[in-house]
């Protein structure tokens, strides 16, 4: 079974029985973002892990296999349409340079790891509406030869 074809007998058995991402990252005793990016994909999870999620989610050791395989990580296009992907995209284009160029200036020449990463949304009640406050939490690497 394909990643893609697990992720969507995870998101459908999550919605049968009524269950929330939090209370299944609860469960796998995982951070919340890191958990959901697993169960749709992009992430390899342990036996231990798959096992867990497979007996809460009701799914059989197919997609359990599947949650253990590694991912080839990336986008796909058809998620590229997709409202609130598209809106991350083009924070990202709009803001990417300038955001390297202050790491540039902050730490030196480097990079922010994606890899000794974490990353967290929240809800910040506005008056003017709800804010969706997006956290990345990565190490810097410098270049250095």
């Amino acid at each position: 079974m394909s990643k893609s074809e697990a992720a969507d007998l995870v998101v459908s058995a999550k919605i049968r029985l009524g269950l929330s991402w939090q209370q299944i990252a609860d469960v796998l005793d995982a951070p919340l973002v890191w958990a959901t990016a697993a169960l749709l994909g992009q992430h390899p999870m342990s036996d231990e892990q798959a096992r867990k999620v497979c007996g809460l989610l009701e799914l059989d050791e197919t997609v359990a296999e599947s949650l253990r395989l590694q991912p080839a990580r990336g986008v796909d296009e058809e998620l590229m349409s997709d409202p609130t992907i598209y809106r991350f995209v083009e924070a990202i284009s709009v803001y990417g340079p300038a955001l390297k160029e202050l790491i540039h200036e902050e730490f030196g020449d480097g990079i922010m790891s994606a890899i000794n990463f974490k990353v967290d949304i929240a809800r910040r009640p506005d008056p003017d509406g709800d804010r969706v406050v997006v956290t990345f939490d990565g190490k810097f690497l410098d270049y250095r030869w």
